[in-house]
């Protein structure tokens, strides 16, 4: 059942600021989200509201009507399908930072427990991050790394599937009415490793942050950096120059010097020189996500 409720949005310009009734629209299935949306193209869909309401708060954007998407129970949870779990859009943070979720994707549930504070891990959702695609996202560089699918739910019962890459890429969009409703990821089996550098102690936004898993089936190395540019970067050339390396016979070992060299090679790729002399800003964080990304394939290949 659908139900609408007049709702106020406040920017943070102070007691002042005009505040205008917004239209909000609560679904309870995706198909009427849907709906909702296709009925009222101006409109936004929400879930957590954790890069919304900053965006609102900040003066940013006023959407004319919302379309809240937390009643929707099919998107909160996930299943088994085909070698690959299906995760619905709506899944907080913390549910993927659970040890049962771990288990299953371990680099997507360290990037939700590092995704911020409590407030922001209960209300922040699988979806939002992907949909609001801020390049300091933590599940982005984990989603590329894994080639994650997107499942679109659209007008008139329609489906599609897109990489999610294309979508962070600006590839292909969501088209008026559609709505992610899952996100396939294939369950590799094998170790996967997901860290970040930020800017100050504790949770906070990554300066730099890094998605990597091992496809031991493939004989392969995936690894995506996220923060450094405004999608997550795949260092395609490096990860097919190590994985050539690896003895995946003989317990996937490599070399102390490769792991380093690999490192420098990921940065090179991801931070690119911007001019001579190179300034420090950009020194630095080369110099972070070449140890970002050592450490990452150490700790995978030692897992």
């Amino acid at each position: 059942m659908t139900t609408h409720a007049p709702h106020a949005l406040h920017s943070s310009q102070g007691p002042q600021a005009p505040q205008s009734p917004q239209s909000v629209t609560l679904p309870a299935s995706l198909d009427e989200a849907v709906a909702a949306l296709a009925a009222m193209p101006a409109a936004v869909p929400v879930a957590g509201g954790t890069d919304l309401m900053a965006a609102v708060n900040a003066g940013l954007l006023r959407p004319a009507a919302l379309v809240g998407l937390g009643r929707i129970n099919e998107i909160r949870g996930w299943q088994y399908q085909d070698g690959h779990a299906l995760l619905g859009a709506g899944l907080t943070h913390a549910r993927m930072g659970r040890p049962d979720f771990a288990a299953l994707i371990p680099a997507l549930a360290a990037a939700a427990r590092a995704a911020g504070p409590p407030q922001i891990r209960n209300a922040g959702t699988l979806g939002g991050n992907i949909a609001t695609a801020a390049p300091t996202g933590d599940a982005l560089p984990v989603l590329a790394a894994l080639e994650a699918i997107l499942v679109i739910h659209g007008p008139g019962g329609s489906r599609r599937e897109i990489p999610v890459s294309h979508l962070l890429a600006g590839r292909e969009m969501l088209r008026p009415g559609e709505l992610i409703g899952f996100v396939r990821v294939p369950l590799l089996h094998a170790p996967q490793v997901f860290l970040k550098a930020t800017g100050r102690t504790g949770p906070g936004r990554a300066v730099a942050s890094v998605g990597l898993v091992l496809d031991p089936a493939r004989r392969g190395v995936r690894c995506a950096i996220g923060a450094v540019a405004p999608m997550p970067l795949r260092p395609l050339e490096a990860e097919q120059w190590v994985a050539s390396l690896i003895d995946w016979d003989g317990g996937r070992t490599l070399a102390p010097e490769a792991l380093e060299a690999f490192g420098e090679y990921v940065a090179a790729a991801c931070v690119p020189d911007q001019g001579e002399p190179v300034a420090p800003g950009v020194l630095h964080l080369r110099r972070t996500v070449a140890v970002l990304a050592r450490r990452a394939l150490g700790r995978a290949l030692t897992s």
